[in-house]
């Protein structure tokens, strides 16, 4: 019987773990969705200081539903250059505040109505064909899985009640404050969720299965452990990024560390506010959280020099982020002057050359070492990319809607073309990236011939782009001339390597595998050649 009564507790916790953690990430999925692609972008337009990177922080995580997934973001961000340091700071301090937000709701305690809450979600999404309702089920869906997982976590805990040893652990925290932190942050990182964790906090506090002066250092716990999911997002990334990850650990252990000194006046002001607006007890911690949080922002906003300043000295070094935003377009220009503006849109198309060769650099590295730096690099060319060809466009579109000279026009319509061709070698770039990584994957083997043949087309190809930028950095139409007769190569080199393919496949000396990976490997510098040759001709007069 006792076992019985161990196995339904077990079940019944774990099951509504289950849910309850399922019910965050979908009603968080689901308020992305209802909100757009734009999270990403409003973190990087919207935190051009601290103060405004708290709002955007608290903003993106009350839609994500989990501080964890706004500094996660935050981190790739700073990794990819869109953010600095102290930006993402003033993200991370409203991030735990935004992340208080599922307590309080928590608190309001409508779990009585959570079935009714799901059935209405689970019928928006399969009885509505349109897409935006869907979003709207599966926010309604998510958030009456989050209540349907508590009703079982704390159906689940109830028998604590009479367990001996489970009353002496809760003794043992309030006399022990930092047995209850630990407690807390281990709890928070075996679930990688601290909106979970005080969840179940909030639960086992309004089973009355421990006091307040139990539950508020496990409470801070939860706030440390939630740092750690940011710390494994930084492995391997820019020195930026495992600063901001620091950031996160230092600014939750020094919250928690000023609130543990302060822990007894703190815990009667929790039991003042309790009494004077008759709060349930779900309700207090969420207070507890909520007063926690904001006073740490308060108190640390102040300090984020020196909090960046602490981050760099401990972690010393050279960025080697990528650069990603522009850095010569302003649209003044373009009011005063089309012509200076189309200057300045050179420079920056330029500077999408420079980000293309040095990303196909990037790639003949990857091929020749297989090194995983190299293959984590690749992406964030590719994403560079990406974003100087949005802006480059948008600001060459705004320029066009003035009166230009013919020459003018010209430069425009070369401009325009040059950084297609530059996005699409991005594209190749990537491709090519994709298919070395399926060949280390899959454990694929190139006979040593092809590996010198592939190794001879990725000079070639590299040194064709590097001659057709200057090219187009100079107008020097003898330079892109030797851009057209270098193409002649390229295409001759990709006849005669395909060539060699068939013939190492009729002597057996390749695998069908690594023969579709190399031929597609040439067809994609082939591409790339081609992309040079086509801004090379906007140069002489041809495209």
């Amino acid at each position: 019987m006792i076992v019985l009564d161990v196995q339904s507790l077990l079940f019944m916790f774990f099951g509504g773990l289950g849910i309850f953690l399922f019910g965050i990430k979908y009603l968080g999925d689901g308020l992305q969705k209802v909100a757009g692609d734009g999270l990403r972008d409003l973190l990087e337009r919207f935190t051009s200081n601290p103060i405004m990177g708290v709002f955007a922080g608290i903003f993106v995580t009350v839609l994500l539903q989990t501080s964890t997934g706004t500094t996660v973001l935050t981190i790739g961000l700073v990794n990819a250059g869109f953010m600095t340091l102290k930006q993402a700071i003033g993200v991370i301090i409203g991030a735990n505040i935004g992340t208080t937000v599922t307590a309080f709701i928590i608190g309001i305690k409508i779990s009585t109505y959570a079935l009714p809450i799901v059935a209405v979600g689970t019928f928006f999404i399969f009885f509505f064909k349109n897409r935006k309702l869907n979003n709207y089920g599966q926010v309604i869906f998510g958030f009456g899985a989050l209540f349907l997982g508590l009703n079982l976590m704390s159906d689940g805990l109830r028998p604590l009640r009479d367990v001996q040893a489970f009353a002496d652990l809760t003794v043992s925290m309030s006399n022990n404050p930092l047995l209850g932190v630990l407690i807390g942050t281990i709890f928070t990182i075996a679930v990688q969720s601290s909106t979970a964790a005080i969840g179940l906090l909030q639960t086992l506090f309004g089973q009355g299965l421990m006091e307040l002066d139990a539950a508020l250092p496990v409470l801070f716990g939860d706030n440390i452990g939630t740092t750690i999911t940011a710390v494994l997002a930084s492995i391997g990334a820019s020195i930026a990024a495992k600063r901001t990850a620091l950031t996160h650990v230092i600014f939750n252990l020094v919250g928690a560390t000023i609130v543990l000194i302060f822990l007894v006046p703190f815990t009667r002001l929790i039991e003042f506010i309790q009494g004077q607006l008759g709060l349930n007890p779900e309700m207090t911690i969420a207070f507890a959280h909520g007063i926690f949080n904001v006073s740490n922002a308060l108190i640390q906003l102040p300090f984020v020099a020196v909090l960046a300043w602490i981050v760099i000295k401990l972690i010393p070094g050279e960025d080697s982020a990528i650069p990603y935003k522009t850095v010569h377009l302003d649209e003044q220009f373009i009011r005063q002057s089309p012509a200076i503006a189309l200057g300045q849109g050179k420079k920056e198309v330029l500077r999408m050359a420079e980000l293309s060769e040095k990303g196909l650099e990037e790639v003949s590295q990857y091929f020749k070492t297989q090194g995983k730096k190299h293959g984590e690099l690749i992406p964030q060319y590719e994403d560079a990319i990406n974003n100087l060809d949005k802006k480059i466009t948008d600001y060459l579109v705004q320029v066009s809607s003035h009166s230009l000279s013919t020459v003018d026009s010209n430069i425009h319509h070369t401009l325009m073309n040059a950084v297609r061709d530059l996005e699409r070698i991005g594209d190749h770039m990537e491709n090519i990236m994709e298919l070395i990584e399926y060949q280390i994957t899959n454990k694929v083997k190139f006979s040593d011939s092809a590996v010198s043949g592939l190794e001879e087309m990725f000079e070639l190809t590299i040194s064709t782009l590097r001659q057709s930028i200057r090219a187009l950095e100079t107008d020097d139409l003898t330079e892109a001339r030797a851009v057209l007769e270098k193409e002649e190569k390229i295409d001759k080199m990709e006849r005669e390597l395909r060539k060699r393919h068939i013939k190492r496949v009729n002597e057996n000396k390749c695998t069908g595998s690594a023969g579709i990976i190399y031929v597609d490997i040439v067809s994609n510098l082939e591409r790339v050649g081609d992309h040079a040759v086509n801004i090379a001709e906007e140069v002489i007069g041809e495209g």
